[in-house]
């Protein structure tokens, strides 16, 4: 069955299977597949989508989540097994009728949006599945298509199917892709992947192995649902696509159980966004304001739409009953049924309306809160088996499916402005401002020297003509002046002679007074010629005034032109001052943008290193010696053969061998170390394998590790592969032989890192439950080191405390029962029991199993009643004897009230009823 289950899984039909399917005839799929329909779908992706499936929803119900069915051919097995048997269902897909037989003359009917029969080609199945939410995607729309059933039924093969060696069993992740790829012009818009994992309620990136604890981030006003911390891988082709597809199915969790050898043991989950700018947005804007309009224009953001199609491949629901999961296996399964029964509650509440749904009991469902009930377009493919023996869960998954058809959906368009884009162009058109200001800055400077050099020089040579002038024209007319008032004195002179000398003698009289007559005249035309200088003067001093009065008027032109350039400068200090800050703004745009580019180019960075492994990993041929080994456990998912699957690890095992492997434990590269220790971890989950890795040395290399290593991923990784060993009670002993107890104890001291807390506290869980190591284990620290341990307050940690104490206390128990221990239980004097009360009633569910449980063991022995009820646990019993969900607890509690007489002399006193 497990062969046959693998087979189907990988695509590979039964050889009749194929024939029947090849030579078959399909008819028209539905509205979504017709090539006419698909026209018609083509243009109603230009307005909003009308519902979940075709371009016209057959139920008329805008939103609704859209199921489909998938039936599985039988397998191998099944023909042999039930060929005496009819298929417990029946298609009718012209109707849209499933009918599922209770017997052989009783059948119930369902109702479903499309039946897909086990000869349906993949391609008809993306086309009715996936292809009208892709193209909601492509129009703005977040959209989800996610695949449900039993173990085996092919869910991974309908979704992930790469279809390397045959086109046409391509899944709907690569189809979708392809349409996606042929849709979008990556030149102006860009397409990114994440690629994760929920595995035992951890978020994992498939992409990047080693970031295995994503938070989930939601947004207090809108609600939505991010991952920050997921790897975003850009695509620029299908053929890398593909590439990481096979990447991160290589790092998914698998596992071999009765009903598929390749069981997936995680939700996987692929996350395509998609932005795409909108174009012809801002035509409407009028040209007629000129530099405003164009200014609007700039200063408006581009328009951008961003789809996120959510592709989610559910691991199977399975009973353990017919799994035969065990161990490890079982834990896995418990974790895989618990999410999907959160996912069937609240697909029931928003089914019937309910004003509470929730969403918060496990981590799946609040990855999917947008698909159900949200904004985002759904389809839900079903995939059933045929065979009888698997009614039940069948009958199961019909029912979910009927319950998520009631579900609706109010789809948005998830459209923004592109602000970084508005960004870069308002930086470009500031470096144009820029220049054009500096350009029109440095001229207009010139211009102001050119005029005040200009000015100066006429203002020298006015001033330089005039002095000049004034000093040769001063000059000339002192020196005219001198000589006329020294001729003036030289007549007078005379004159005063001449009349000096005709009064001493008398024969002079006539000539004296005819002298002095000539004197008259001479002072007279000396009078004149005085006169007329002076006129002369008042004319030079004229045109000094005016020379005076020009240059005033030019030093005024100067005192305006000084004015100007103050202003021009003070005009120039604000364009410095706007300057500067514009370039803060522009030194702030340029950090966000290199932060932006340092970012991008550290993914760019991480993305070729992978191609570049997995380019090598796919090329070159295994190397011999210890360097082969090294890039083995490096990259374990290299090929080992053309058929393009990964080797798992078993087939390195069984090719590298086991004591090569637990010698890299020691190697000097820490890379190598961590591979190591992942792959010894894995083999130690198998039981087979448990005792190899013992007897090799490999317990005591991993103890090593422990004692000696400083990084959290090995501490984490070691102390799961130790809780796998310590499952086995022969291993239980030589763990604690070698001082593993008291290292398992000193780590956790040290760790801080929830998951690594929750593996070491998983190994002293397993310790505790070993009835002959309870005092050593005691007296080493063990319970101590649980204790403290709680301090995480991590739900998973404080699990697996829980179930530790619980271990213990039942070994307790069990010795006062036989009479090999006598006294009060070790866990009290240590001090759990204040621990025990307080976490009774807990909300967790597998925290508060385990202290109930621990709780009625330690009250099973007499010795203990009086702590327990000074300690408060007696109510905490009482409450669990009433209303403990698990009926094998509730006995257990109400059984050990009876049968203590302390415990019954205390609730008469405090009269409780029981």
């Amino acid at each position: 069955m497990a062969t046959t289950a693998s087979i189907y899984r990988n695509g590979n039909y039964s050889k009749n299977s194929l024939i029947t399917n090849n030579n078959k005839v399909e008819r028209p799929p539905s509205v979504n597949s017709n090539p006419k329909n698909s026209l018609k779908s083509k243009s109603l992706r230009k307005s909003a989508p009308a519902a979940l499936g075709a371009a016209k929803d057959d139920t008329g119900v805008p939103g609704r989540v859209r199921v489909a069915v998938r039936l599985r051919p039988r397998n191998a097995e099944e023909m042999v097994a039930d060929a005496d048997f009819a298929d417990c269902v029946e298609l009718q897909p012209e109707v849209k009728r499933l009918k599922l037989r209770k017997n052989n003359w009783d059948s119930d009917t369902y109702e479903f949006d499309e039946l897909l029969t086990e000869f349906a080609s993949q391609k008809r199945v993306y086309e009715v599945v996936a292809k009208p939410v892709v193209e909601s995607v492509l129009d703005g729309y977040n959209g989800t298509v996610m695949a449900y059933g039993q173990t085996g039924t092919g869910k991974t093969y309908t979704l992930g199917r790469l279809g390397e060696e045959d086109t046409a069993a391509r899944g709907i992740m690569v189809r979708a892709m392809e349409d996606i790829l042929a849709d979008v012009s990556l030149e102006t818009n860009s397409v990114s992947i994440s690629y994760l994992q929920l595995y035992m309620e951890t978020i994992q990136d498939l992409l990047n192995p080693t970031n295995d604890n994503i938070s989930i981030v939601e947004d207090p006003k809108s609600g939505d649902v991010s991952l920050p911390g997921a790897s975003l891988v850009e695509i620029r082709n299908q053929q890398s696509f593909v590439e990481l597809l096979r990447l991160g199915e290589a790092h998914r969790f698998a596992a071999n159980t009765k009903l598929n050898a390749e069981s997936s043991r995680s939700h996987a989950m692929l996350m395509v966004h998609v932005k795409r700018s909108v174009r012809g947005r801002d035509s409407d804007l009028s040209s007629e304001n000129g530099n405003n309009s164009r200014m609007v224009k700039i200063l408006k953001p581009p328009i951008v739409r961003k789809g996120k199609l959510v592709i989610v491949d559910l691991a199977g629901s399975e009973r353990i009953d017919k799994s035969g999961s065990e161990g490890h296996t079982l834990e896995e399964a418990k974790s895989i049924n618990l999410s999907l029964i959160a996912l069937g509650k609240c697909i029931n509440a928003l089914a019937e309306n309910s004003a509470h749904v929730p969403v918060r009991d496990s981590k799946l469902t609040r990855l999917l809160r947008d698909s159900f009930g949200g904004t985002a377009r759904t389809s839900l493919v079903i995939t059933i088996g045929p065979s009888p023996r698997h009614r039940g869960e069948t009958a199961s998954t019909i029912m979910f499916g009927q319950r998520a058809m009631k579900v609706e959906n109010m789809l948005k368009l998830k459209e923004e402005f592109d602000y970084k884009s508005l960004s870069r162009r308002l930086d470009l058109q500031l470096d144009k401002f820029i220049a054009e200001h500096e350009r029109q800055q440095k001229a207009f400077e010139e211009e102001i020297e050119r005029v005040t050099m200009e000015a100066q020089n006429r203002i020298s040579e006015s001033e330089r003509n005039n002095a000049d002038a004034l000093e040769k024209e001063r000059t000339k007319y002192q020196k005219e002046y001198m000589e006329s008032i020294k001729k003036l004195e030289e007549k007078w002179m005379m004159n005063q002679q001449k009349h000096a000398g005709g009064e001493n003698i008398p024969g002079l009289k006539d000539e004296s007074s005819n002298a002095i007559s000539n004197g008259k005249d001479s002072r007279v035309a000396n009078m004149e010629e005085l006169a007329e200088m002076k006129k002369k003067l008042q004319k030079e001093t004229l045109l000094r005034k005016v020379a005076e009065g020009e240059v005033n008027i030019l030093k005024s032109q100067l005192a305006g032109l000084k004015k100007s350039e103050a202003s021009a400068k003070s005009d120039i200090s604000k364009l410095q001052k706007m300057l500067e800050d514009e370039a803060r703004q522009k030194e702030k745009l340029e950090g966000e943008i290199a932060t932006l580019q340092s970012q991008l180019l550290h993914i760019s960075f991480e993305a070729d290193e992978t191609a570049r492994r997995i380019d090598k990993g796919g090329s070159e041929e295994v190397l011999g010696g210890l360097d082969s080994l090294m890039l083995q456990v490096r990259q374990p998912q290299i090929n080992d053969s053309g058929n393009g699957e990964k080797a798992s690890i078993a087939k390195l095992f069984e090719q590298v061998g086991l004591q090569k492997i637990l010698s890299l434990l020691e190697a000097e590269d820490a890379d190598v170390r961590i591979h190591a220790v992942k792959v010894v971890a894995n083999l130690a989950a198998e039981e087979t394998n448990q005792e190899k890795i013992v007897g090799a040395g490999g317990l005591k290399s991993l103890l090593t590790l422990l004692r000696s290593s400083e990084d959290e991923t090995i501490y984490r990784v070691a102390a799961g592969a130790i809780a796998n060993l310590a499952m086995n009670e022969t291993n239980q002993e030589l763990i604690m032989a070698q001082g593993g107890i008291r290292l398992l104890s000193m780590t956790a001291g040290n760790a801080e890192d929830p998951q690594t807390l929750r593996m070491i506290a998983g190994a002293i869980a397993n310790l505790c439950g070993n009835d002959k190591l309870q005092m050593k284990l005691r007296s080493e620290g063990g319970i101590k080191a649980l204790l403290g341990m709680v301090r995480c307050r991590h739900p998973d940690v404080l699990a697996q405390v829980a179930r530790g104490i619980a271990n213990f206390a039942k070994c307790e128990s069990r010795a006062s029962t036989q009479g090999t221990k006598t006294g009060r239980s070790l866990l009290i004097e240590d001090g759990v029991l204040p621990w025990i009360v307080q976490n009774a009633n807990s909300e967790a569910s597998q925290i508060r199993h385990h202290v109930e449980l621990a709780l009625c063991h330690l009250a099973q022995h007499e010795v203990n009643a009086k702590d327990m009820i000074s300690g408060g646990a007696l109510w905490e019993l009482v409450r669990v004897s009433r209303d403990c969900l698990r009926e094998d607890i509730r006995t257990l509690a109400h059984r050990t009230l009876t049968s203590s007489p302390t415990f019954q002399a205390e609730m008469r006193r405090l009269r409780i009823d029981h």
